[in-house]
């Protein structure tokens, strides 16, 4: 077994957001932002930003990991880069106050109806609903996961019923 695959996934998600070289088996070499790990597998996710503005993403199994060397620290815009570049269209296009504020009108809307409501993720920006179903934002019926599908659908209708009577 590696040094990579000895690893936690806690040391893993220290590399996010940092730019690294992995040299995987055959010595193949891969240089790029880490966009997540995966818990799992030891996968690693590369960003890396073209200069014609576009970007390539590249996946390297965990199994093929023989090192991973950093090359440079968390680089703020490269984050903030990083962290909006699977975020659905329609999520962009709220501010950060206002995807607070349908957040909390959400949660405080279903706990006034009975249903148990608790915030997870990094910066609290997930609901979660009764330990089965995620809500991500920007907290609309289509943000909702869950592999409970009776569920998911009661939720969804709710979720379209409070934001359509808010409006």
């Amino acid at each position: 077994m590696n040094e990579w695959m000895k690893k936690s996934p806690l040391e893993w998600q220290d590399y996010i957001y940092k730019e690294v070289r992995v040299t995987a088996s055959e010595k193949k070499e891969y240089k790029g932002w880490v966009l997540t790990t995966d818990p799992v597998s030891a996968s690693v996710v590369l960003v890396n930003f073209l200069e014609d503005g576009s970007m390539s993403v590249t996946g390297v199994m965990g199994h093929a990991i023989q090192a991973v060397e950093t090359l440079s620290d968390v680089d703020h815009r490269v984050k903030e880069k990083l962290m909006h570049l699977f975020m659905s269209g329609d999520c962009q296009a709220y501010s950060p106050e206002d995807l607070e504020k349908r957040k909390n009108s959400l949660k405080a809307w279903l706990e006034k109806n009975h249903i148990p409501v608790t915030e997870q993720g990094e910066s609290q920006g997930t609901i979660c609903v009764a330990h089965v179903l995620t809500i991500e934002p920007p907290y609309g019926p289509e943000n909702c996961i869950s592999s409970n599908e009776i569920i998911l659908s009661r939720v969804q209708d709710l979720i379209q019923g409070h934001f359509a009577a808010s409006q």
